[in-house]
């Protein structure tokens, strides 16, 4: 037969009350019947009803996940992140896809008023201040991931640095003429990391006295088939470059495409640094800006419980950097 709550109270001594309260790890019970209570728990083999828990605590012991696109590379990395910490926890992980404007927004409104998550996790995706504040009215915990907002604690790349050093290095290898492919914003989402990395990239040029030229500039899709279509446009143009800074690793796979059926050699001809870090560029031997990807994903589930566990607690900025890794596609 199995034991219940009643049963632990009675072996133990205590009221149903005060095996609750063990079972949620509250402070206010005493060390000699935690003891107690935990002995009868063991004994019994009791194993506490989760429904009946979550109804009690008015919690659902599940985290959710709102990531545009989750499909890409970088959301997949970032992910595995977030679901190995979210598994230490013990928390179940609900993901919601968002491919379109209106999906976000219906997100963005409907878990806030159904609670059917304990908190939210939105990664590349910045709420606008209308937003933010009714996440934080009705008492939502939110961390952003790859996004910023004042009103909530936000884990943010400085897509702008890596960008600079990415530049800097190609200036130090003696490369003058150097191209740009970055990443369109689709739709009206907000993602800032292509703003960010454009700054970074005119910044170091710039400083060295030097300007992106028009026909070095491409925006495309973030994919394969976008980076190769505007490398073949850039590398087909009156004056090629002798460098190209991608603004994403597998738009960079599109542009050694585009660069192999040119027939210009990598990197005695052409020199390609991606950013982001995804698991194909080792296999490429692509130089690029490493995103701290696993990271982001743990530590923004980290930075989520504590919300969950203390609302009050103040939003945080939190800067994470990236890391210039050097391979064959810049070195022969």
């Amino acid at each position: 037969m199995v034991a219940t709550i009643h049963d632990v109270a009675r072996v133990a001594g205590v009221g149903i009350g005060t095996v609750s309260r063990v079972i949620n790890n509250n402070t206010s019970v005493k060390p000699g019947t935690r003891e107690r209570v935990l002995a009868a728990i063991n004994q019994l083999n009791y194993k506490p009803n989760p429904i009946a828990r979550s109804m009690i605590s008015k919690r659902t012991n599940s985290i959710g996940v709102i990531a545009p696109f989750f499909t890409r590379p970088f959301f997949m990395e970032v992910l595995q992140g977030v679901e190995v910490a979210t598994a230490s926890y013990g928390k179940e992980l609900v993901l919601y896809n968002v491919r379109t404007d209106e999906q976000r927004d219906h997100c963005f409104s409907d878990l806030p008023m159904h609670r059917k998550v304990d908190g939210v996790l939105i990664l590349s995706l910045s709420p606008d201040e209308a937003v933010a504040q009714n996440f934080r009215r009705v008492g939502l915990p939110v961390v952003l991931v790859d996004a910023y907002s004042p009103l909530l604690t936000s884990l943010v790349v400085n897509n702008k640095d890596g960008a600079y050093q990415a530049i800097q290095y190609l200036l130090r290898a003696g490369h003058q003429r150097i191209g740009f492919i970055n990443g369109i914003i689709e739709g009206n989402f907000k993602f800032n990391q292509a703003t960010d990395r454009l700054e970074g990239v005119r910044c170091a040029l710039q400083e060295a006295g030097l300007s992106l030229s028009a026909d070095l500039q491409e925006e495309t899709a973030w994919s394969r088939l976008g980076g190769r279509e505007a490398a073949l446009r850039i590398l087909t143009s009156a004056h090629r470059p002798s460098a190209l800074f991608v603004a994403s690793d597998i738009q960079a796979v599109g542009v050694l495409e585009a660069a192999k059926s040119l027939h210009i050699r990598v990197p005695e001809e052409l020199a390609i640094i991606g950013f982001d870090g995804i698991e194909i560029s080792e296999l490429l031997g692509l130089t690029t800006m490493q995103q701290p990807m696993w990271q982001m994903g743990e530590q923004g589930i980290h930075k989520l419980i504590e919300l969950i566990e203390d609302p009050l607690h103040a939003p945080e900025l939190i800067w994470l950097n990236t890391t210039l890794i050097e391979r064959a596609t810049t070195s022969g």
